[in-house]
């Protein structure tokens, strides 16, 4: 059903992007799973790169962190072999690389939870942080880490 779902709304799951350190993209524990920090890779390459808003927009990094919730989606198949093995959305952190004076982390991370919410629905309802960072693994923009519940 989610599968149907990501095709309707045109979201083809790439391969899962590689570790950029040295840890594991996906932990399961129970029926908790915890996927690490994804960041805007396509196609093993950050395309969106630098802080909000100098180097990118807020339209640019709201793209960006779309792409990271794709990017943990694919981690999430891969581990699970099917996402509809997800009960509920239970919580993301979406980190945005941003200058020192920009308060508008959540309205970039807004279109990751808008996302989830239209891919699953209310188990696409989750709670959330969004704040700004100096910097973060290979200039990416946007950086945004996941936790879900499982059947």
């Amino acid at each position: 059903m989610i599968e149907e779902k990501l095709k309707s709304l045109n979201i083809i799951l790439p391969s899962p992007p590689k570790p950029a350190g040295a840890y594991i993209p996906v932990v399961k524990s129970d029926h908790t799973v915890y996927v690490s920090g994804q960041i805007p890779i396509k196609d093993g390459k950050v395309v969106f790169k630098g802080k909000v808003p100098n180097d990118q927009s807020v339209e640019q990094a709201q793209k960006a962190a779309k792409l990271c919730v794709v990017n943990a989606l694919a981690q999430l198949k891969s581990e699970l072999g099917s996402l509809d093995k997800i009960s509920k959305i239970l919580r993301i952190s979406g980190f945005v690389n941003s200058v020192p004076d920009f308060t508008e982390q959540s309205k970039v991370i807004n279109s990751a939870s808008d996302l989830l919410f239209e891919i699953f629905g209310e188990k696409g309802q989750h709670s959330r942080i969004a704040v700004g960072v100096a910097s973060l693994p290979l200039g990416a923009t946007v950086e945004i880490d996941m936790i879900v519940e499982i059947i």
